[in-house]
Protein backbone atom coordinates (compact mmCIF):
# COMPACT_ATOMS: atom_id res chain seq x y z
CA UNK A 1 0.00 0.00 0.00
CA UNK A 2 2.85 2.35 -0.76
CA UNK A 3 3.92 2.85 2.84
CA UNK A 4 0.41 3.86 3.93
CA UNK A 5 -0.90 1.63 6.69
CA UNK A 6 -4.67 1.21 6.51
CA UNK A 7 -4.69 -0.25 10.02
CA UNK A 8 -2.95 2.67 11.71
CA UNK A 9 -4.32 3.65 15.11
CA UNK A 10 -5.48 7.24 15.32
CA UNK A 11 -4.27 9.14 18.37
CA UNK A 12 -6.95 10.25 20.80
CA UNK A 13 -8.39 13.71 20.27
CA UNK A 14 -7.37 16.37 22.80
CA UNK A 15 -9.99 17.54 25.26
CA UNK A 16 -12.77 19.48 23.53
CA UNK A 17 -11.92 22.75 25.24
CA UNK A 18 -8.35 22.52 23.93
CA UNK A 19 -9.50 22.23 20.32
CA UNK A 20 -12.36 24.71 20.25
CA UNK A 21 -10.81 26.55 17.32
CA UNK A 22 -11.03 23.41 15.16
CA UNK A 23 -14.75 22.81 15.76
CA UNK A 24 -17.06 23.58 12.80
CA UNK A 25 -18.98 26.18 14.81
CA UNK A 26 -15.75 28.18 15.16
CA UNK A 27 -14.68 27.82 11.52
CA UNK A 28 -13.12 30.80 9.77
CA UNK A 29 -16.35 31.06 7.76
CA UNK A 30 -18.42 31.49 10.92
CA UNK A 31 -15.84 33.85 12.40
CA UNK A 32 -16.25 36.14 9.39
CA UNK A 33 -20.04 35.99 9.75
CA UNK A 34 -19.67 36.93 13.41
CA UNK A 35 -17.32 39.79 12.53
CA UNK A 36 -19.84 41.22 10.06
CA UNK A 37 -22.63 40.93 12.64
CA UNK A 38 -20.47 42.58 15.31
CA UNK A 39 -19.75 45.58 13.05
CA UNK A 40 -23.43 45.96 12.27
CA UNK A 41 -24.44 45.71 15.92
CA UNK A 42 -21.93 48.46 16.67
CA UNK A 43 -23.54 50.58 13.95
CA UNK A 44 -26.97 49.91 15.45
CA UNK A 45 -25.79 50.92 18.93
CA UNK A 46 -24.42 54.15 17.51
CA UNK A 47 -27.66 54.82 15.64
CA UNK A 48 -29.74 54.31 18.77
CA UNK A 49 -27.52 56.56 20.88
CA UNK A 50 -25.29 59.27 19.48
CA UNK A 51 -26.50 58.94 15.90
CA UNK A 52 -30.14 59.66 16.76
CA UNK A 53 -31.31 57.86 13.62
CA UNK A 54 -34.80 57.47 15.08
CA UNK A 55 -36.45 60.49 16.74
CA UNK A 56 -39.72 62.32 16.87
CA UNK A 57 -38.49 64.55 14.07
CA UNK A 58 -38.18 61.59 11.72
CA UNK A 59 -35.82 58.82 10.69
CA UNK A 60 -32.38 59.16 9.18
CA UNK A 61 -33.33 57.19 6.08
CA UNK A 62 -30.03 57.92 4.24
CA UNK A 63 -28.06 56.32 7.11
CA UNK A 64 -30.18 53.16 7.01
CA UNK A 65 -30.04 53.07 3.23
CA UNK A 66 -26.26 53.44 3.35
CA UNK A 67 -25.94 50.44 5.65
CA UNK A 68 -28.10 48.36 3.31
CA UNK A 69 -25.92 49.30 0.35
CA UNK A 70 -22.66 48.75 2.28
CA UNK A 71 -23.61 45.24 3.40
CA UNK A 72 -25.10 44.31 0.06
CA UNK A 73 -22.01 45.57 -1.73
CA UNK A 74 -19.78 43.38 0.40
CA UNK A 75 -22.04 40.36 -0.15
CA UNK A 76 -21.97 40.75 -3.93
CA UNK A 77 -18.41 41.94 -4.53
CA UNK A 78 -16.82 39.20 -2.42
CA UNK A 79 -18.20 36.75 -5.01
CA UNK A 80 -16.63 38.63 -7.92
CA UNK A 81 -14.16 36.33 -9.69
CA UNK A 82 -11.36 38.87 -10.06
CA UNK A 83 -11.58 39.70 -6.37
CA UNK A 84 -11.59 35.99 -5.44
CA UNK A 85 -8.46 35.42 -7.50
CA UNK A 86 -6.84 38.46 -5.89
CA UNK A 87 -7.60 37.11 -2.41
CA UNK A 88 -6.05 33.74 -3.28
CA UNK A 89 -3.04 35.47 -4.83
CA UNK A 90 -2.45 37.56 -1.72
CA UNK A 91 -2.93 34.64 0.66
CA UNK A 92 -0.51 32.39 -1.23
CA UNK A 93 2.28 34.99 -1.34
CA UNK A 94 3.42 33.80 2.08
CA UNK A 95 6.64 31.74 1.78
CA UNK A 96 6.85 28.27 3.30
CA UNK A 97 9.52 29.60 5.67
CA UNK A 98 6.82 31.41 7.62
CA UNK A 99 5.50 29.67 10.77
CA UNK A 100 2.96 26.95 10.01
CA UNK A 101 0.45 28.60 12.36
CA UNK A 102 0.32 31.63 10.05
CA UNK A 103 0.24 29.65 6.82
CA UNK A 104 -2.53 27.32 7.98
CA UNK A 105 -4.74 30.35 8.72
CA UNK A 106 -3.94 32.02 5.40
CA UNK A 107 -4.96 28.79 3.66
CA UNK A 108 -8.50 29.32 4.98
CA UNK A 109 -8.86 32.14 2.44
CA UNK A 110 -11.60 30.15 0.67
CA UNK A 111 -13.86 30.77 3.70
CA UNK A 112 -14.47 34.28 2.32
CA UNK A 113 -18.08 33.18 1.80
CA UNK A 114 -18.64 34.13 5.44
CA UNK A 115 -18.50 37.75 4.31
CA UNK A 116 -21.10 36.98 1.66
CA UNK A 117 -23.52 35.30 4.06
CA UNK A 118 -22.96 37.79 6.86
CA UNK A 119 -23.27 40.78 4.56
CA UNK A 120 -26.41 39.49 2.84
CA UNK A 121 -28.11 38.68 6.16
CA UNK A 122 -27.21 42.07 7.63
CA UNK A 123 -28.40 43.85 4.48
CA UNK A 124 -31.80 42.17 4.75
CA UNK A 125 -32.04 43.09 8.45
CA UNK A 126 -31.21 46.72 7.75
CA UNK A 127 -33.63 46.75 4.81
CA UNK A 128 -36.38 45.53 7.13
CA UNK A 129 -35.54 48.43 9.46
CA UNK A 130 -35.50 50.83 6.50
CA UNK A 131 -38.87 49.64 5.16
CA UNK A 132 -40.49 49.77 8.59
CA UNK A 133 -39.08 53.24 9.19
CA UNK A 134 -40.41 54.50 5.86
CA UNK A 135 -43.89 53.19 6.65
CA UNK A 136 -43.80 54.82 10.11
CA UNK A 137 -42.56 58.12 8.70
CA UNK A 138 -45.28 58.08 6.05
CA UNK A 139 -48.26 57.29 8.30
CA UNK A 140 -47.30 58.16 11.89
CA UNK A 141 -44.36 60.49 11.58
CA UNK A 142 -43.64 63.74 9.76
CA UNK A 143 -44.36 62.20 6.34
CA UNK A 144 -42.31 62.84 3.23
CA UNK A 145 -42.17 59.25 1.97
CA UNK A 146 -44.24 58.43 -1.10
CA UNK A 147 -46.38 55.35 -1.53
CA UNK A 148 -44.35 54.59 -4.65
CA UNK A 149 -41.18 54.29 -2.59
CA UNK A 150 -42.94 52.20 0.05
CA UNK A 151 -44.35 49.90 -2.64
CA UNK A 152 -40.92 49.43 -4.23
CA UNK A 153 -39.36 48.70 -0.84
CA UNK A 154 -42.03 46.11 -0.05
CA UNK A 155 -41.45 44.28 -3.33
CA UNK A 156 -37.70 44.38 -2.87
CA UNK A 157 -37.90 43.15 0.71
CA UNK A 158 -40.02 40.20 -0.40
CA UNK A 159 -37.50 39.31 -3.10
CA UNK A 160 -34.56 39.50 -0.71
CA UNK A 161 -36.36 37.27 1.78
CA UNK A 162 -37.11 34.71 -0.94
CA UNK A 163 -33.47 34.66 -2.06
CA UNK A 164 -32.29 34.24 1.54
CA UNK A 165 -34.74 31.42 2.27
CA UNK A 166 -33.75 29.51 -0.87
CA UNK A 167 -30.11 29.84 0.16
CA UNK A 168 -30.64 28.04 3.48
CA UNK A 169 -28.46 24.88 3.37
CA UNK A 170 -31.32 22.38 3.71
CA UNK A 171 -33.46 24.05 1.03
CA UNK A 172 -30.51 24.77 -1.27
CA UNK A 173 -29.37 21.15 -1.17
CA UNK A 174 -32.82 19.72 -1.81
CA UNK A 175 -33.93 22.21 -4.47
CA UNK A 176 -30.63 23.27 -6.00
CA UNK A 177 -32.01 24.19 -9.43
CA UNK A 178 -34.70 26.37 -7.84
CA UNK A 179 -32.05 27.96 -5.60
CA UNK A 180 -29.84 28.74 -8.58
CA UNK A 181 -32.65 30.26 -10.63
CA UNK A 182 -34.01 32.21 -7.69
CA UNK A 183 -30.58 33.69 -7.09
CA UNK A 184 -30.17 34.53 -10.76
CA UNK A 185 -33.55 35.92 -11.76
CA UNK A 186 -34.49 37.13 -8.29
CA UNK A 187 -31.11 38.82 -8.00
CA UNK A 188 -31.56 40.60 -11.31
CA UNK A 189 -35.07 41.72 -10.32
CA UNK A 190 -33.79 42.91 -6.94
CA UNK A 191 -31.06 44.93 -8.62
CA UNK A 192 -33.65 46.57 -10.89
CA UNK A 193 -35.79 47.46 -7.88
CA UNK A 194 -32.75 48.90 -6.09
CA UNK A 195 -32.17 51.13 -9.10
CA UNK A 196 -35.82 52.19 -9.10
CA UNK A 197 -35.70 52.99 -5.38
CA UNK A 198 -32.49 54.97 -5.81
CA UNK A 199 -33.93 57.05 -8.65
CA UNK A 200 -37.27 57.70 -6.92
CA UNK A 201 -35.62 58.55 -3.60
CA UNK A 202 -33.13 60.92 -5.23
CA UNK A 203 -35.94 62.73 -7.04
CA UNK A 204 -38.22 62.96 -4.00
CA UNK A 205 -35.54 64.17 -1.58
CA UNK A 206 -34.25 66.82 -3.98
CA UNK A 207 -37.26 67.90 -6.10
CA UNK A 208 -35.68 71.22 -7.10
CA UNK A 209 -32.44 69.74 -8.45
CA UNK A 210 -31.71 67.93 -11.68
CA UNK A 211 -31.83 64.16 -11.12
CA UNK A 212 -28.41 63.56 -12.65
CA UNK A 213 -26.80 66.17 -10.42
CA UNK A 214 -28.25 64.43 -7.35
CA UNK A 215 -27.13 60.98 -8.52
CA UNK A 216 -23.58 62.06 -9.26
CA UNK A 217 -23.23 63.19 -5.64
CA UNK A 218 -24.81 59.99 -4.27
CA UNK A 219 -22.57 57.24 -2.91
CA UNK A 220 -25.43 54.75 -3.34
CA UNK A 221 -25.60 55.54 -7.05
CA UNK A 222 -21.91 54.82 -7.60
CA UNK A 223 -22.05 51.64 -5.52
CA UNK A 224 -25.08 50.39 -7.44
CA UNK A 225 -23.26 51.13 -10.68
CA UNK A 226 -20.26 49.13 -9.46
CA UNK A 227 -22.49 46.23 -8.38
CA UNK A 228 -24.27 46.24 -11.73
CA UNK A 229 -20.97 46.05 -13.60
CA UNK A 230 -19.74 43.29 -11.28
CA UNK A 231 -22.87 41.21 -11.91
CA UNK A 232 -22.83 41.85 -15.65
CA UNK A 233 -19.14 41.17 -16.20
CA UNK A 234 -19.30 37.35 -16.24
CA UNK A 235 -22.22 37.49 -18.67
CA UNK A 236 -20.34 39.86 -20.95
CA UNK A 237 -17.85 37.02 -21.35
CA UNK A 238 -20.55 34.50 -22.30
CA UNK A 239 -19.69 32.44 -25.36
CA UNK A 240 -20.36 29.10 -26.97
CA UNK A 241 -17.26 26.97 -27.45
CA UNK A 242 -16.58 23.57 -29.02
CA UNK A 243 -15.93 20.58 -26.79
CA UNK A 244 -14.60 17.12 -27.62
CA UNK A 245 -15.60 14.25 -25.35
CA UNK A 246 -13.84 11.01 -24.48
CA UNK A 247 -16.22 8.52 -22.87
CA UNK A 248 -14.25 5.84 -21.01
CA UNK A 249 -17.44 4.46 -19.42
CA UNK A 250 -21.13 5.09 -18.93
CA UNK A 251 -20.24 6.79 -15.62
CA UNK A 252 -17.86 9.51 -16.80
CA UNK A 253 -16.61 11.58 -19.71
CA UNK A 254 -13.44 13.60 -20.14
CA UNK A 255 -14.25 16.90 -21.85
CA UNK A 256 -11.51 18.68 -23.82
CA UNK A 257 -11.52 22.45 -24.47
CA UNK A 258 -9.08 24.52 -26.51
CA UNK A 259 -10.48 28.05 -26.27
CA UNK A 260 -8.00 29.02 -23.53
CA UNK A 261 -5.51 27.60 -21.02
CA UNK A 262 -6.41 28.15 -17.33
CA UNK A 263 -4.15 27.86 -14.31
CA UNK A 264 -3.95 24.80 -12.06
CA UNK A 265 -6.31 24.99 -9.11
CA UNK A 266 -9.05 26.82 -10.99
CA UNK A 267 -12.55 25.93 -12.16
CA UNK A 268 -14.79 26.61 -15.14
CA UNK A 269 -18.59 26.81 -15.21
CA UNK A 270 -20.33 25.30 -18.23
CA UNK A 271 -23.94 25.12 -19.39
CA UNK A 272 -26.06 23.80 -22.22
CA UNK A 273 -28.80 26.37 -21.52
CA UNK A 274 -27.11 29.48 -20.06
CA UNK A 275 -30.17 31.08 -18.49
CA UNK A 276 -31.17 27.98 -16.57
CA UNK A 277 -28.43 25.81 -15.16
CA UNK A 278 -24.67 26.05 -14.65
CA UNK A 279 -22.21 23.47 -13.32
CA UNK A 280 -18.64 24.12 -12.25
CA UNK A 281 -15.77 21.66 -12.72
CA UNK A 282 -12.07 21.77 -11.92
CA UNK A 283 -9.81 22.65 -14.83
CA UNK A 284 -7.08 20.16 -15.75
CA UNK A 285 -4.41 21.97 -17.76
CA UNK A 286 -1.38 19.97 -18.83
CA UNK A 287 1.99 21.76 -18.57
CA UNK A 288 3.30 22.58 -22.04
CA UNK A 289 -0.06 22.05 -23.76
CA UNK A 290 -2.78 24.48 -24.78
CA UNK A 291 -6.32 23.97 -23.56
CA UNK A 292 -7.61 21.94 -20.65
CA UNK A 293 -9.80 18.99 -19.65
CA UNK A 294 -12.73 18.50 -17.30
CA UNK A 295 -13.72 15.20 -15.69
CA UNK A 296 -17.51 14.96 -15.56
CA UNK A 297 -19.02 11.99 -13.75
CA UNK A 298 -22.65 10.96 -13.49
CA UNK A 299 -24.06 12.67 -10.39
CA UNK A 300 -27.58 13.74 -11.37
CA UNK A 301 -29.91 14.49 -14.27
CA UNK A 302 -27.72 17.17 -15.83
CA UNK A 303 -24.47 15.20 -15.80
CA UNK A 304 -26.31 12.06 -16.88
CA UNK A 305 -27.77 13.84 -19.91
CA UNK A 306 -24.36 15.37 -20.67
CA UNK A 307 -22.73 11.94 -20.73
CA UNK A 308 -25.47 10.29 -22.77
CA UNK A 309 -26.14 13.05 -25.32
CA UNK A 310 -22.51 14.14 -25.84
CA UNK A 311 -22.86 17.80 -26.95
CA UNK A 312 -20.45 19.26 -29.49
CA UNK A 313 -20.62 22.77 -27.99
CA UNK A 314 -21.32 24.23 -24.55
CA UNK A 315 -21.64 27.70 -23.08
CA UNK A 316 -18.97 29.15 -20.81
CA UNK A 317 -18.99 32.44 -18.90
CA UNK A 318 -17.16 34.29 -16.22
CA UNK A 319 -13.51 34.31 -15.32
CA UNK A 320 -11.37 31.29 -14.47
CA UNK A 321 -11.57 31.25 -10.68
CA UNK A 322 -9.26 29.82 -8.02
CA UNK A 323 -10.54 26.94 -5.90
CA UNK A 324 -9.64 25.43 -2.55
CA UNK A 325 -6.70 23.33 -3.81
CA UNK A 326 -4.97 26.50 -5.01
CA UNK A 327 -3.74 26.98 -1.43
CA UNK A 328 -1.33 24.02 -1.70
CA UNK A 329 1.69 26.26 -2.32
CA UNK A 330 1.44 27.52 1.25
CA UNK A 331 2.78 24.17 2.43
CA UNK A 332 6.04 22.28 2.02
CA UNK A 333 4.19 19.03 1.27
CA UNK A 334 0.57 17.96 1.00
CA UNK A 335 -1.53 14.80 1.19
CA UNK A 336 -4.47 14.82 -1.22
CA UNK A 337 -7.49 12.66 -0.41
CA UNK A 338 -9.90 12.24 -3.32
CA UNK A 339 -12.88 10.05 -4.09
CA UNK A 340 -14.40 9.33 -7.50
CA UNK A 341 -14.29 12.25 -9.89
CA UNK A 342 -12.66 14.28 -7.11
CA UNK A 343 -9.46 13.26 -8.86
CA UNK A 344 -10.25 16.04 -11.35
CA UNK A 345 -9.31 18.95 -9.04
CA UNK A 346 -6.22 17.02 -7.87
CA UNK A 347 -4.78 15.98 -11.23
CA UNK A 348 -3.61 19.44 -12.36
CA UNK A 349 -1.58 19.75 -9.15
CA UNK A 350 -0.01 16.33 -9.72
CA UNK A 351 0.98 17.44 -13.22
CA UNK A 352 2.19 20.91 -12.16
CA UNK A 353 4.46 19.45 -9.44
CA UNK A 354 4.71 22.70 -7.54
CA UNK A 355 4.58 20.94 -4.18
CA UNK A 356 5.59 17.42 -3.06
CA UNK A 357 2.34 15.44 -3.00
CA UNK A 358 1.12 12.10 -1.74
CA UNK A 359 -2.18 11.00 -3.30
CA UNK A 360 -4.90 8.78 -1.85
CA UNK A 361 -7.65 8.13 -4.41
CA UNK A 362 -10.61 5.94 -3.54
CA UNK A 363 -12.93 5.03 -6.41
CA UNK A 364 -14.82 2.24 -8.08
CA UNK A 365 -12.90 0.34 -10.77
CA UNK A 366 -10.65 3.28 -11.70
CA UNK A 367 -9.47 1.89 -15.05
CA UNK A 368 -12.91 0.73 -16.14
CA UNK A 369 -14.54 4.00 -15.04
CA UNK A 370 -11.99 6.64 -16.07
CA UNK A 371 -9.86 4.81 -18.62
CA UNK A 372 -6.36 3.35 -18.66
CA UNK A 373 -4.78 6.51 -20.05
CA UNK A 374 -5.99 8.68 -17.15
CA UNK A 375 -4.89 6.18 -14.50
CA UNK A 376 -1.51 5.76 -16.21
CA UNK A 377 -1.13 9.54 -16.35
CA UNK A 378 -1.79 9.73 -12.60
CA UNK A 379 0.73 6.99 -11.82
CA UNK A 380 3.35 8.57 -14.07
CA UNK A 381 2.98 11.87 -12.19
CA UNK A 382 2.61 10.19 -8.77
CA UNK A 383 4.23 6.72 -8.75
CA UNK A 384 3.60 6.37 -4.99
CA UNK A 385 -0.12 7.14 -5.28
CA UNK A 386 -2.47 4.89 -3.34
CA UNK A 387 -5.35 4.09 -5.69
CA UNK A 388 -7.97 2.20 -3.70
CA UNK A 389 -10.44 0.21 -5.82
CA UNK A 390 -13.60 0.04 -3.73
CA UNK A 391 -15.00 -2.74 -5.93
CA UNK A 392 -12.06 -4.92 -4.90
CA UNK A 393 -11.22 -3.79 -1.36
CA UNK A 394 -14.43 -2.17 -0.13
CA UNK A 395 -14.67 1.34 1.24
CA UNK A 396 -11.54 2.44 3.14
CA UNK A 397 -11.28 4.50 6.29
CA UNK A 398 -9.95 7.63 4.62
CA UNK A 399 -9.32 9.36 7.94
CA UNK A 400 -6.88 6.62 8.95
CA UNK A 401 -5.28 6.55 5.50
CA UNK A 402 -4.87 10.33 5.51
CA UNK A 403 -3.31 10.29 8.98
CA UNK A 404 -0.96 7.45 8.04
CA UNK A 405 0.10 9.29 4.87
CA UNK A 406 0.82 12.46 6.83
CA UNK A 407 3.01 10.53 9.24
CA UNK A 408 4.90 8.52 6.62
CA UNK A 409 5.30 11.36 4.13
CA UNK A 410 5.89 14.13 6.67
CA UNK A 411 3.20 16.28 5.04
CA UNK A 412 2.18 19.63 6.52
CA UNK A 413 -1.44 19.57 5.37
CA UNK A 414 -4.30 17.47 4.01
CA UNK A 415 -6.60 18.60 1.20
CA UNK A 416 -9.76 16.52 0.72
CA UNK A 417 -11.81 16.54 -2.50
CA UNK A 418 -14.90 14.42 -1.99
CA UNK A 419 -18.60 14.65 -1.19
CA UNK A 420 -19.76 16.99 1.55
CA UNK A 421 -20.12 14.40 4.32
CA UNK A 422 -16.75 12.74 3.77
CA UNK A 423 -14.91 16.02 3.21
CA UNK A 424 -16.21 17.44 6.47
CA UNK A 425 -15.32 14.25 8.34
CA UNK A 426 -11.74 14.13 7.04
CA UNK A 427 -11.17 17.84 7.66
CA UNK A 428 -12.63 17.76 11.18
CA UNK A 429 -10.76 14.60 12.21
CA UNK A 430 -7.43 15.91 10.91
CA UNK A 431 -7.89 19.34 12.46
CA UNK A 432 -8.85 17.76 15.79
CA UNK A 433 -5.43 16.11 15.83
CA UNK A 434 -3.52 19.28 14.96
CA UNK A 435 -3.09 18.60 11.24
CA UNK A 436 -4.07 21.48 8.93
CA UNK A 437 -6.85 20.20 6.66
CA UNK A 438 -8.91 21.79 3.91
CA UNK A 439 -11.90 21.00 1.72
CA UNK A 440 -14.84 22.65 0.01
CA UNK A 441 -17.47 24.12 2.36
CA UNK A 442 -20.55 24.13 0.07
CA UNK A 443 -21.53 27.68 0.90
CA UNK A 444 -22.75 28.62 -2.58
Amino acid sequence: MNAVDANVELPAKPARWRRLGTLPVFSHYNRLVALVFACNVAALVFGLSGGQWWSGAGVDLPALSGLVVANLSMAILIRQQYLINALFWLATRAPTTWPLAIRRSLAKVYHFGGLHSGGATAAIAWFAALSGSMIWQRFAGPGGVSLTLIGLSGGLFGLLLLIAIMALPGIRGRFHNAFERTHRFGGWAALALFWAMTLVSAQEQNPTLALMDVLLRSVSFWMLLLLTLSIALPWLRLRKVPVSLLKPSAHAVIARFDHHTPFAGSATAISRHPLWEWHSFANIPTPGEDGFRLIISRAGDWTGAFIEQAPTHVWVKGITTAGVAHIETLFKSVVYVATGSGIGPVLPHLLARQVPIRLIWSTRSPRATYGDSLVDEILEAQPDALIWDTDVSGKPDLVKLAYAAVQSFGAEAVICISNQTLTQRVVEEMEARGIPAYGAIWDS
